[in-house]
């Protein structure tokens, strides 16, 4: 049966290590992650520990990067910025990926008027701005951590899916899916064990460039008021704090966290692409 066999993944992880763009950027996105895990642990200072005496000053021996307008300290407060950050957009990538995925498989697998029922929906879905979710999702749930998540995590499954479903479809009309059946495997064993098998790494590259852009979103929602709220540590509640700085010619809080964001929204972007590259090439 044509399974994602070892011969496969190791061919295309060899491409990877062949590819000196792919490699430095997974370094990038492995040192963020290592940022957003033990990044507060590791912090010279507690994010949100206070000192007026010290407000507004620029980097320093003591402060790298300078303290905001409470005398916290910038650079302690985006690294400890680095979790919340990366939890949401985790979060969200699983469960639409999860969900997506499993859309796909379904109406692939099932063809016909279902899937042009999956496909006709999934386009509806690209119409609808993310923002307004996330709207609607505060006006429902409240501001904080779960709205936005709740929101992208919606927003991303047609995403997902509509990509998985076209690998999906190529795998549901392979001969090893028929063998499958004339050998009295079920429709799910099949989907579950085999299909599922093939289509996983392009799913994971696909994961891998929502999850820079669901960081993106989800700092979004934080600065526009919707989602992570201050006095927590996240960056785009950072890239929101520092605008009054940023007007008086201090800038690190916000450019700070800009930066971040964008870093880890073009490493990630970078792997995804390069892995459904190799994956596309090695079908």
């Amino acid at each position: 049966m044509a399974v994602m066999d070892a011969g496969r993944l190791s061919s295309v992880a060899r491409a990877g290590r062949a590819d000196p763009v792919l490699t430095v950027f997974a370094v990038l996105c492995g040192l963020l992650v290592l940022l957003a895990i033990f990044g507060e642990a590791l912090a010279p200072f507690a994010p949100d520990q206070t000192d007026i005496l010290a407000a507004g000053q620029g980097p320093s021996a003591a402060h790298l990067l300078g303290t905001d307008s409470l005398g916290r300290d910038i650079l302690s407060r985006l690294m400890a910025g680095a979790r919340l950050s990366f939890a949401g957009p985790a979060i969200i990538v699983l469960v639409s990926s999860v969900a997506g995925t499993a859309i796909a498989i379904f109406a692939a697998w099932h063809g016909g008027w279902l899937d042009q029922l999956v496909s006709r929906s999934l386009n509806v879905a690209f119409a609808i701005p993310g923002i307004l979710v996330a709207v609607l999702a505060a006006a429902i749930f409240g501001v904080g951590f779960a709205a936005p998540v709740i929101a992208l995590s919606l927003v991303y499954i047609p995403y997902i899916a509509r990509v998985i479903r076209s690998a999906a479809l190529r795998q549901r009309h392979l001969p090893y899916v028929e063998a499958c059946r004339l050998a009295g495997l079920s429709g799910w064993h099949i989907g579950t064990r085999h299909v599922l098998r093939n289509v996983a790494p392009l799913a994971v590259a696909q994961a891998s460039m929502a999850f820079g852009w669901a960081l993106a979103d989800f700092g979004a929602t934080s600065f526009l008021g919707l989602g992570v709220q201050p006095p927590r540590a996240e960056w785009g509640v950072l890239v929101s704090d520092g605008r009054s700085d940023l007007l008086n010619g201090a800038g690190q809080q916000s450019v700070g966290a800009g930066l971040l964001i964008v870093l880890t929204v073009v490493s990630f972007n970078i792997v995804g692409e390069r892995l459904a590259a190799r994956i596309g090439a090695h079908e």
